[in-house]
């Protein structure tokens, strides 16, 4: 039985608590193509690293991970904002892994996860619209709430969905309305999407091959 102790890093608490429970089943649910038992043991959240850039970011987290909660794994969440997959390796993941396996092994860990939503993390949250329109308590269609593109193409999801919210509640009654934000979405749908629904996203592919390419750096997957 191999424990996995996975540390996150991401680019804002909102995010963890969405990211949290889709990165543990994800690890999970792939740890059944290994050729050995795979338990994914924890999610640590690496915070307080605002005032650093990216790189160094990855750096402390990958120290402070290694010595506060002993990690296997490090993901690392980064937005793709306006910028292509490719841009974003290019610029902020790849220097971050050459950087950091060029430190002591002891002190840091060296295997690192990319997470890399298209836009903005608010994208994977439209993956499952049923879901999302069930969670903000609307019969409305994808097309009156602005929400019946591709999240993946949206400039400005965040946005997109806080409309959305907007849209949804000012028919509902006084009595029945409740002041409802987007930062009250992010661990009930990360909880309860369905992994499937984000199969179709590019970035989310790449999460996964990044998840397999760990497991093969740990020897767990051929």
């Amino acid at each position: 039985m191999q424990q996995l102790l996975i540390g996150l890093m991401t680019e804002g608490t909102t995010d963890w608590r969405f990211l949290e429970s889709i990165i543990k089943r994800a690890f999970y649910e792939i740890s059944f193509e290994c050729h050995t038992m795979v338990e994914v043991y924890s999610i640590n959240f690496i915070n307080n690293l605002e005032e650093l850039k990216f790189v160094d970011k990855v750096l402390e987290a990958s120290k402070r991970g290694r010595e506060e909660f002993g990690i296997t794994i490090l993901c690392i969440h980064s937005d793709a904002d306006t910028k292509t997959l490719k841009e974003t390796y290019q610029y902020k993941i790849n220097p971050a892994k050459e950087t950091l396996q060029q430190q002591n092994e002891i002190e840091y860990c060296k295997i690192m996860v990319a997470i890399v939503p298209m836009q903005e993390t608010e994208s994977w949250l439209l993956a499952d619209k049923e879901l999302f329109k069930k969670q903000i308590g609307t019969n409305k269609t994808d097309t009156e709430l602005g929400i019946h593109r591709n999240a993946e193409t949206i400039a400005n999801p965040k946005e997109v969905i806080q409309e959305a919210i907007r849209i949804a509640r000012k028919d509902s009654t006084k009595r029945r309305r409740k002041e409802l934000t987007i930062s009250e979405l992010y661990q009930s749908i990360g909880e309860a999407i369905d992994l499937e629904k984000l199969e179709s996203f590019e970035s989310y592919q790449d999460f996964k091959n990044n998840v397999k390419a760990a497991y093969k750096e740990l020897g767990l997957l051929y």
